[in-house]
């Protein structure tokens, strides 16, 4: 005759247990199983746009799943950005996070439409892109220091950038916090218009993102005076570095990285984390990082997260104390 056991009470909790807790497994154990979305916060063709599309392709073949780029720009980053900290903390939101939505939107803005170090979860960096300093030829600016000589003889130096409150607009306001000199900011609507007018020497200074400059540089049209990082461009090794210039607290790189929405799990995190280092020491996409002005930078999620705090630090109060609106 078969015997029936029955469980005792102590069998029957843990069983109770193990079914709650194969039960209420967390989705993430095996995430991703649907596809994965990158939010840019630019318009399509920026060097941010092809950046999150070279770690799209990537990462998709690494995680199993599409990684498909959706495009959001607008208000300083911070539509892409709002869209971003309001989605579910599940990691099938992201955001492919630099300077423009973290450390200068939502300080650009009447009212802050989000806390950029508390609204989102730094996962990993991908990497930099310095600012260049640039004159034009008839200026006769050849140097750095030329800057500040040239804004004190005249009482006042105009400079122009891509747009009111664009990270070059920001640092030439920073460059007039940390020298003194009396620059006066000159907004275009975007890069080329102002490359038109500082090769006519309609403004004398530029300073912007250093990508789209280069072959500018290369054929003489214009003259760079210094990058903003502390070790010098892949792109243009000859041009010094503002630390080489003595004005090491005039360092401002553009940085590019991936955030998700706050409160992402932490396995989810190092997963991501992980296969974007992976993805970053590939040859093939350190050169066509290279190609972009990015110098490819894989950090821990830690260190990523003191970039973006610093940046903060650094922009915000000066946003704020030149007063700069959208």
């Amino acid at each position: 005759m078969n015997t029936i056991q029955r469980p005792t009470r102590r069998g029957a909790l843990q069983l109770l247990a193990a079914g709650a807790a194969a039960f209420a497994l967390p989705a993430f154990a095996q995430w991703p199983d649907r596809p994965i979305k990158i939010i840019v916060t630019f318009p399509p063709g920026g060097s941010s746009d092809i950046l999150a599309r070279i770690m799209a392709e990537q990462l998709g073949k690494k995680l199993g799943q599409p990684v498909v780029v959706d495009n959001k720009p607008g208000a300083g980053g911070t539509i892409g950005g709002m869209q971003v900290a309001s989605a579910p903390a599940d990691g099938y939101t992201l955001m492919l996070s630099n300077t423009t939505p973290i450390a200068l939107g939502p300080f650009l803005l009447d009212k802050q439409p989000y806390d950029p170090v508390t609204a989102f979860t730094p996962i990993a960096s991908l990497g930099s892109a310095p600012l260049v300093i640039m004159a034009s030829k008839p200026s006769g600016i050849t140097h750095f220091a030329d800057i500040e000589t040239r804004a004190r003889k005249d009482g006042r130096l105009d400079f122009g950038s891509g747009g009111p409150g664009s990270i070059g607009h920001v640092h030439g306001e920073l460059i007039r916090k940390i020298t003194g000199a009396n620059l006066v900011h000159v907004p275009y609507r975007g890069g080329a218009p102002m490359t038109t007018d500082l090769i006519a020497n309609v403004i004398p200074v530029g300073i912007d993102v250093i990508t789209a400059y280069v072959p500018y540089f290369k054929g003489g049209q214009l003259t760079p005076l210094a990058v903003t990082s502390t070790t010098r461009s892949p792109l243009m090794p000859d041009v010094p570095t503002i630390v080489e210039l003595g004005q090491p607290k005039l360092v401002l790189e553009n940085f590019f990285g991936l955030s998700g929405p706050a409160k992402l799990p932490p396995d989810l995190v190092a997963k991501l984390n992980s296969a974007c280092n992976e993805v970053l020491a590939m040859p093939d996409v350190q050169k066509k990082l290279i190609d972009l002005g990015i110098v490819a930078k894989p950090e821990s999620t830690a260190r990523f997260e003191t970039i973006v705090k610093e940046q903060v630090d650094v922009l915000a109060p000066t946003v704020k104390s030149a007063g700069i609106k959208l």
